[in-house]
């Protein structure tokens, strides 16, 4: 296996709404930067790999204009994924193993306040009989919640700790859309948004972007004085159909957590982009985090939830940790998927 790391990281500010932008212009940005901080140019990559969806946009190929933020030439190899950005990495991570590249720049963006986010992402359940009677992500989770709660898993209070968690954090981070101090019976007394779910159990609705370089070997080492080595990554996928399977658990990310070697050490610092407050739970469980390891330091999900781009920012913040030193072993996770149904996980050190 080849020595791959994550090199250099930049993000857009997460928004409810971006009024005078669309996606492209929301990641020239984004690109530009992460060159300009690598001190690269188009020149040198070889491998140019993002993550979106064209059901944000609703048009089909949406997903080429963002070439306009990389630039057409020189021309490169490139590729698409219809998933978070952290999935484009895996792809750029397995084109680095099979010596196709020695750099690749991966990127997600999504600018989902075009249209009704809970509702689009009702095409992604199955077609025949669930689509059709169109459930919103947020009653989806809520179904999920409830199974938590009347099975005595967790209570309304864990999940509103995980939120003023969270949001206390993202004070820290200055691209979080959601931070601030709470308190637990504060938030506790507001109404319900979906029962069992209140507001501040379910991550924002949030345009933007993120940009991830990759290296492999000598060039990473070139190019960032620690770089965030990844020493696992996996991603496992769970039945569609919501009645087959455990949602009180998420079996993938623990199968994951294993096949990427997560277990073989200490983990200091988690970036985890679980979108609602029991999710984030579950996710902490499958990883087996103890009370060491610092969880969300940039707020995660909860604080900002770039559709297509929150995956590869909890990558990014994860590899910060590792660059400054603040964290010499760090997990990230992104899922996809109702009710946790996809994940991924990467293990990353310095």
């Amino acid at each position: 296996m080849r020595d791959v790391a994550v090199v250099a990281f930049s993000q857009s500010l997460s928004k409810r709404r971006e009024a005078d932008r669309n996606e492209v212009e929301i990641l020239i940005p984004v690109i530009h930067e992460l060159r300009t901080n690598a001190g690269i140019t188009n020149e040198d990559l070889d491998f140019v790999c993002s993550g979106s969806s064209d059901y944000l946009a609703g048009q089909s190929f949406a997903f080429v204009s963002g070439l306009d933020a990389v630039g057409a030439w020189p021309p490169v190899c490139e590729s698409h994924v219809e998933m978070d950005g952290a999935w484009a990495l895996y792809e750029a991570w397995v084109k680095i193993q099979m010596g196709y590249a020695d750099l690749a720049l991966v990127y997600g963006f999504g600018k989902p306040s075009m249209g009704d986010l809970p509702l689009t992402m009702a095409l992604q359940l199955d077609p025949y009989s669930v689509m059709p009677l169109w459930p919103d992500a947020v009653s989806i989770a809520a179904l999920q919640a409830r199974l938590l709660l009347d099975g005595g898993l967790l209570s309304e209070r864990d999940m509103a700790e995980v939120a003023v968690r969270d949001r206390a954090h993202a004070k820290e981070n200055p691209f979080a859309q959601v931070k601030g101090d709470f308190g637990v019976d504060q938030i506790l007394a507001d109404p319900y948004l979906v029962s069992p779910l209140r507001k501040h159990d379910c991550s924002p609705i949030s345009d933007g972007a993120s940009a991830v370089l990759l290296a492999a070997g000598d060039r990473a080492k070139q190019l960032c004085k620690r770089p965030a080595w990844i020493r696992g990554i996996e991603h496992i996928c769970e039945p569609q159909d919501l009645g087959v399977r455990d949602l009180t658990r998420s079996r993938s990310v623990e199968i994951a957590a294993e096949k990427a070697g997560l277990g073989a050490g200490k983990v200091d610092v988690a970036e985890l982009s679980a979108p609602f407050t029991h999710q984030e739970i579950l996710v902490e469980r499958a990883l087996g985090l103890g009370t060491e390891t610092r969880v969300n330091p940039s707020g995660g999900a909860l604080a900002g939830n770039p559709i297509m781009a929150v995956g590869l920012s909890r990558i990014g913040e994860a590899a910060r940790r590792v660059w400054d030193g603040s964290a010499d072993r760090a997990v990230a996770h992104a899922t996809s998927g109702p009710c946790l149904q996809q994940n991924l996980v990467c293990v990353l050190e310095g």
